[in-house]
Order: structure tokens, then sequence, then C-alpha cells
């Protein structure tokens, strides 16, 4: 008996004339790139470890995440999280907390002591100057690949400007420290108070087949303030970095700080909690024009840090400092305006910026250097073969994140260098943009909110500010990611399908297309949440 010309639930009985011939187009799937991987600047597969956090697999999770960043728990601390500033739930409801679960992730690890274990011995020697963020990063990455690695650190303790810049409200010392232990428990060798004064030496001494260069910008910059034997001027670095000591430094009841960007509120913040009754910054532009990021700024309001703008220092006086008012031109830039006014203070911190100490490098012959930054090519090598460089020392952003999307390209491209071969990166996908989405699928989730010590303890304490999720709300917020541009196999497609030419192809394996009987309706493509299918002109 000839079978009917109609679609029945017995898949591929349907249409026996193979109705695929009808198509002018044809659906595919694809893999687009999640906007919140695209802008990483650590490199991480967000959206892969979020997929494992989701179905409460933390341990899977975090070993994805470290696949490319060893620091988790300080990364969900102090990155700034541009992730979530493409995350495109925000055009939903509210971005997904992405940098509170990979904290909650970290935290984890540290709790359980999760670990990783290094490939085999590759007989191969690296050293890493700075035991910073880069250096920490480049070091983890290379002994994932077997190669032995020395850090050498300058200072009296691991963590560079993530220690001495990073004050402890926002980074708690005990994990900074635990993120550090893991590393050496690889078998990283990390040696303290060893300042490289000549890098070649170093390596040859060491035995190094080749070197990353990740010294931080600890070097503060100045600015001429005729102040005498009136006033007490100093650099936010060494503020800072006073803060690790025994003796913390004496800042008095008023205090000022010359900047406008983060390392300016840290200092204002640090000196509230030192106990100076007035903590004032001097910034010579406006708030919308200030460098430092908008929730810091928010968060010094709140603790009673006062903000004086268009305002500029010009000399230091007997009860404190002479400040000029600004005002904008036509181009919005500040200009004098000769009037003055002065602001009484026991001291003046100023916060200006940072350099780094390039003078390791000056018997390295021909190393190209620019603006007191390292030249490097796209794999992080100087122009003396076998010396990396990355972190402060080359011109980017200076961020932690950053720091750790270096040390580990750098690491893969010492890896790849010292084997003989180089490194190709592989071609990136279409970014899975938000018109992309069926957004109809999703469900409203309200987004979870990180508690806050109150104000009483802000000022007054060292406590961390910000708090962490627990097990309950971490799931649920990993939860709320949309799974842009990839298939989390949710059945959409094999559920409308009016020719039941979607092939279910197994947990983890997602579907195929049974092109035979595939009209090239486009339904799947329009009712795919995520916006993993696309269609393509038909080649017959």
């Amino acid at each position: 008996m000839e079978k009917p010309f109609a679609i029945t639930l017995d898949v591929g009985s349907s249409l026996a004339n193979r109705t695929g011939s009808w198509r002018t187009t044809r659906p595919v799937y694809v893999d687009r790139l999640p906007p919140c991987n695209n802008v990483c600047p650590a490199g991480e597969n967000i959206q892969g470890w979020l997929y494992h956090a989701e179905s409460g697999d933390y341990e899977r999770a975090w070993r994805e995440l470290v696949k490319n960043n060893p620091l988790p728990a300080i990364m969900g601390r102090v990155c700034y999280h541009p992730c979530e500033s493409s995350c495109n739930r925000g055009q939903l409801d509210e971005t997904v907390n992405i940098h509170v679960v990979e904290r909650f992730l970290g935290d984890e690890a540290i709790k359980h002591r999760w670990q990783v274990e290094p490939a085999p011995a590759s007989g191969k020697q690296v050293l890493v100057i700075g035991a910073g963020p880069s250096g920490l990063s480049a070091a983890f990455h290379l002994r994932l690949l077997g190669h032995a690695v020395t850090i050498l650190e300058a200072g009296p303790l691991t963590g560079g400007m993530m220690r001495f810049g990073i004050p402890k409200y926002r980074l708690p010392r005990e994990i900074l420290d635990a993120e550090v232990r893991r590393i050496e428990e690889m078998g990283v060798t990390i040696r303290l108070n060893q300042k490289v004064d000549d890098v070649l030496a170093t390596m040859k001494t060491e035995g190094c087949d080749a070197a990353f260069l990740a010294v931080g910008a600890h070097l503060a910059k100045r600015a001429y303030i005729p102040a005498g034997d009136a006033s007490k001027i100093l650099d936010a670095v060494a503020v800072l970095r006073g803060m690790e000591g025994a003796d913390r430094p004496l800042l008095g009841r008023r205090v000022v700080v010359y900047g406008g960007g983060n390392t300016a509120i840290d200092v204002a913040r640090t000196a509230k909690r030192l106990g100076a009754e007035e903590s004032i910054i001097v910034y010579r532009r406006t708030r919308e024009k200030m460098p430092a990021h908008d929730f810091e700024v928010q968060e010094a309001l709140e603790e009673g840090i006062m903000m004086k703008w268009l305002s500029t220092i010009k000399e230091g006086v007997e009860s404190g400092f002479t400040v000029e008012k600004m005002a904008l031109d036509e181009k919005g830039f500040p200009q004098p305006t000769g009037e003055y006014e002065t602001i009484e203070a026991d001291s003046l911190v100023l916060a200006l910026g940072q350099d780094v100490d390039l003078s390791l490098l000056g018997k390295v012959p021909g190393l190209s250097t620019q603006n007191d930054m390292i030249q490097v090519d796209g794999n992080m090598m100087s122009s003396y073969p076998g010396i990396f460089a990355g972190g402060d020392m080359v011109p980017s952003e200076r961020t932690v994140t950053v720091a750790v999307g270096h040390g580990k390209k750098a690491a893969r491209s010492i890896d790849a260098w010292l084997r003989g071969s180089s490194v190709q990166a592989a071609p990136k996908h279409e970014v899975a943009t938000f018109d992309k989405l069926n957004t109809w699928y999703y469900t409203d989730a309200p987004k979870a909110v990180q508690p806050v010590l109150d104000i009483i303890r802000r000022q007054s304490t060292f406590e961390e500010v910000l708090g962490g999720l627990n097990e309950s709300n971490a799931l649920l917020e990993a939860r709320r990611c949309l799974s842009c541009g990839n298939c989390f196999e949710c059945d959409n497609c094999y559920g409308v399908c009016p020719d039941n030419a979607v092939i279910k192809l197994g947990p983890g394996r997602r579907f195929s297309f049974n092109y035979d009987y595939c009209k090239g309706c486009s339904i799947c493509v329009t009712e795919c949440p995520c916006g993993a299918i696309t269609t393509e002109a038909e080649t017959i």
C-alpha cells in the first residue's frame, strides 16, 4: 500500500517524495561567539563555565574557568567586568552577575582545595620576573604545559599591585594568598626579595630557556607643587604599600587626594578608614570625565568622601593647600580661572598614575621600547628573541584582568617558541547579538544582589565591603545566562519542526537536520531561543 502524502509521527515515512527538494534555503546549526566571551580581557569561556555552574557542578565549572584564568577568587572581586556591560540579558531585564558567580567558584575552590595537575615535564625552564597578576598567570599556564618555572619577585610579598595597589576592603589578603599558594603547589618556585638588574645574566644563572617580564607599575608619577616645609606630600603607591606593613601611614585628620583614577578613590577611602575626619578628592575635570569607575565613585560618596571637581592644586601653604578653580572651555577642556581657595589639610596624596622601572633591560641589546614600555608583537615577544613581556610593561589598559590575559597569551607563545613552532589564533565566530535571540522563551529572573557591609564598618574597618553569593543564589544567577549563540539542547527545534527533519543526537551531542525532508521553512530558526540556527542558500 502506498504511504500517505501527509506528516505522520513515523519519522522518515511522512514524505516519501523527499520534500527537501522544495528548499531554496536550508537551516544550519552554528556556534556564535557570546558577547561576554568576546570582550573578556582574560579570554575566559564565560558561557562555558556558567553552563556547568547552572547544573550545580561547581568543580567542573571552576575547572573550565581556570583553563584561562588561574585567579577566579581574585578576579571575581577586582575585575571591572566588561563582560557584564556586553551581556545581552541587560536588554531583557538585567545583566547576568557574572563576576559574582566567578567569585563564588573561586571561593569554593579555596574551601575545597581544588587543584590542577601540570603536564609531564618538558625539560624546559622559564624565568618569570614579577609575582603580580601577569607573572602568576604566565607561571600557572607554563606549568600546565609542563615547563619548570621560577618567579623572581623584587618585593617581600607576592601579588604585585594586587597587594600593593588594591586595598584589603576590596581584596582580602587571605584570598590573594590562597590563590598564589595553589600556583606554588603546582611546582612553581617563587623567590622573594630578588630584584633583577640584568635579565640576560639572570637567565643564564638560572639556566632558563626563555623569560617573561611582568614588573608592575610601582613608580608613582610626581607633580611639582611648591610647598616648602609647610605641607606633607606623599604618593598614592607609597600610602597603599604602607598599608601592608606593621606601621600604617600617618595622614592626619584632614587628607586631600589629588587625582581622578581608581587609585585616588582607593587612597581616599583608605584615609577614611585610617581615621581621617575629612577625605577630599581634588580632580581637575568633571565626574563624567573621571577615569575612576562610576560604582567606585558612588561607594566613596556613600562613605563620606568629598569631591572637588574642576579644581587643581597650586601650592602648599602653612595650614593646607591652595586650589585653583577650573572652567570648561567650548571644547570641554578645563582651563584655569584665576580664582583660588585654601583647603585646610594635614597631608596631600598624589594619585597621578604610575610608571614601570625598566632598568633591568639596560643590558639587553636591541630591545625596543617606547614611552617607557616594551614593544611586543602579537605573541607578546619583545624584539629580543626569547624575552616576552606583559601586564604593566607593555602598552595596554592596566587592570588585573588584562594582565592575567597577557600572562596566558605569553605562556602559550613561549611554549610554542620553545617547541620551535608558533601560535596560530583560531578565527573568531560571529558575535551573538541580541537581535539573534528569541527572548520570548526566557522567563523574568531578578538579578542576585551582593550583600554590602554597613556604612559604619565601611568607614572604620578594612572588612570586605561586598559579600559573595551562597550555593543557592549562585545557582540561580548562573541559570540566568541566555546561552547566547550556542545550542543548549532545549529541544525547541525538535518540537516545532513540521517535517520531523530534526534529529536528536543524544545528550551533549546536540542535533542535526535530515535534509531529505526539511522544506527550509525556517520555523526552527525563528523559534531557537539562543540564536544557534541560521539559514544559508541551497547549493543544489
